[in-house]
């Protein structure tokens, strides 16, 4: 961070430090799901001590999003079903959902946001299952496209005021938001993302790759597709980052993907399951 005044650090770091952490029982979740050996019994016994965890997970997969041919009545029966990966992801979505702010002075659509987040992170595991294969952890991408703008919900609780001058100046000179919070506030949401993101204690490449999303080149197989799942949801206009889509954007990552974002959707087949399964999990969540 050598290029933000030690200022604006400062700033950042307070705004941080405010954050509330994850809970104990998701922190648990994603310890016990980082070891490949992991047994479904032991992350089922950490989801079962938090009743509220327990009543969402089964709550979302016995939707309509999900349309199991049987209901499920306990997390055991999830984890055989679902598998460990898609329970962590629940899990550490419905954790996300818990700490952001109902409401702000900054004009931030949280709710819009969080649709965003969501269906970002789960066409980035997409990408990664079907198209990256071996290259990274489809799960892994599902994270970071959940948590990459996170640092715009500190912006928006915590800096507000210089928050919502960002959103503007995004909208009177047509450029990107992250570059109108850098001509605003000094650093843009990507710093204190991954700022947030280490003080969570989340793993050194997620950290990094929230930290580097918005830049150009450099990136691991895990920011290509975070990259290009941003910029399907916005073209989509799933969701509101606070980023529109542009007409003439260059695709992201063409060298992984090609350079036909309407072809790279495609190859996704229906994207209405994402949206169904993000409404599932937004409205869950925030009940």
């Amino acid at each position: 961070m050598s290029h933000i005044s030690p200022e604006v650090e400062k700033k950042l770091g307070l705004a941080v430090e405010k954050m509330p952490a994850f809970p104990k029982s998701v922190q648990k979740v994603l310890e016990l799901t980082r070891n490949i050996n992991c047994l479904p019994r032991e992350l089922v016994g950490v989801i079962e001590k938090d009743p509220v965890m327990t009543v969402k997970i089964l709550k979302v997969i016995n939707s309509a999003a999900f349309a199991l041919p049987n209901k499920m009545t306990s997390v055991n029966q999830a984890v055989v079903f679902l598998g460990l990966n898609t329970i962590k992801n629940m899990a550490l979505s419905f954790a996300a959902v818990g700490i952001l702010p109902r409401m702000n002075t900054a004009g931030f659509d949280v709710q819009r946001y969080l649709m965003h987040s969501l269906t970002v992170a789960s066409i980035a595991r997409k990408l990664a299952s079907q198209q990256v294969t071996g290259d990274v952890d489809p799960g892994d991408c599902y994270i970071a496209g959940l948590l990459h703008d996170f640092g715009k919900v500190v912006f928006a609780q915590f800096m507000p005021d210089e928050f919502s001058a960002a959103l503007a100046y995004c909208q009177e000179k047509q450029v990107p938001l992250h570059v109108a919070e850098e001509a605003v506030i000094g650093a843009d949401h990507t710093v204190v993302g991954s700022m947030l993101a280490a003080r969570w204690q989340f793993p050194t490449p997620l950290v990094e790759c929230i930290r580097d999303h918005h830049k150009e080149s450099g990136h691991s197989a895990m920011g290509d597709c975070l990259r290009m799942a941003d910029q399907i949801c916005r073209y989509r206009q799933f969701g509101d980052s606070g980023n529109p889509y542009r007409v003439g954007e260059a695709v992201i990552a063409p060298q992984r993907f090609g350079d036909d974002l309407d072809a790279v959707i495609a190859s996704l087949g229906d994207l209405d399951h994402f949206v169904a399964e993000a409404q599932s999990f937004a409205l869950v969540g925030t009940e």
